[in-house]
């Protein structure tokens, strides 16, 4: 975890408009459909983990209000700078630790959580009565192929996956009609330097790249072996394993 942090911590944004690839979907369920089920017109949300804001910017759907955090400064900062091209979105960022939350108790009408760290007991209290947690999260067996072939990555050694994690602490949490989905997802980059940029950009190789940027020599060969065995006429192929939770209080 302290990897994870300290990883998240370095980036500015979380922005990935200039990687090409498309999606294959093959599970029926979206994390923003379930948050536009859950609220309305009124609702007073809290995003966690909201990284440079560009998901909550574009696709949370019209609410009264919703404060969307990060432990990252550098993130929050870049959030800020979006939302100035979006005049009417009513979002607030501000800078703050999930697993520290210091918000009064039963004020949320949901809480949503986005590929990030949770503390289920403190979201239970926030939330106010029949309030919704929604999550979406990454699982172990996320681009599994590739931690593999590189014998490490996010998640690669636990003993118990994140999905059964998060489902065991929201149950212990007191929440009630928990919903949990397995999503996968078949994402086809359109050469290899978009997958390059997604694995500089993201956690799912740690340690990835040298300190001056410079990719070490035994990573690039296997980096070229998982291209050369993935590659396909869509592209090449990268196997998403995430997971939905969905649970009211």
């Amino acid at each position: 975890m302290n990897e994870e942090l300290e990883y998240y911590s370095k980036l500015a944004d979380w922005d990935f408009n200039q990687i090409n690839y498309k999606e294959e979907i093959l599970t029926d369920w979206n994390f923003f459909n379930c948050i536009k089920r859950n609220t309305n017109e009124t609702s007073l949300c809290l995003d966690l983990g909201t990284g440079g804001g560009e998901k909550v910017l574009n696709e949370y759907p019209d609410v009264g209000m919703v404060i969307a955090t990060d432990f990252s400064k550098n993130m929050i900062n870049t959030a800020k700078e979006n939302a100035i091209k979006y005049p009417k979105k009513k979002v607030k960022f501000c800078e703050m630790n999930s697993l520290k939350m210091n918000f009064p108790d039963n004020l949320f009408n949901l809480v949503s959580a986005r590929h990030t760290k949770i503390d289920a007991k403190q979201i239970y209290k926030t939330l106010a009565p029949n309030g919704v947690l929604v999550i979406e999260g990454i699982d172990k067996k996320d681009c599994w192929d590739l931690k593999e072939i590189f014998k490490r990555g996010q998640g690669y050694r636990d003993k118990k996956s994140i999905s059964e994690k998060d489902y065991e602490d929201v149950v212990n949490a007191g929440f009630s009609k928990i919903e949990k989905v397995e999503i996968l997802i078949n994402e086809y980059y359109e050469n290899k330097d978009d997958l390059m940029k997604l694995i500089l950009k993201t956690p799912i190789i740690y340690d990835f790249c040298e300190i001056e940027n410079r990719c070490k020599l035994v990573d690039i060969d296997l980096f070229n072996e998982y291209v050369k065995r993935f590659k396909t006429n869509k592209g090449i192929l990268l196997k998403r394993a995430l997971y939905g939770i969905v649970a009211k209080k």
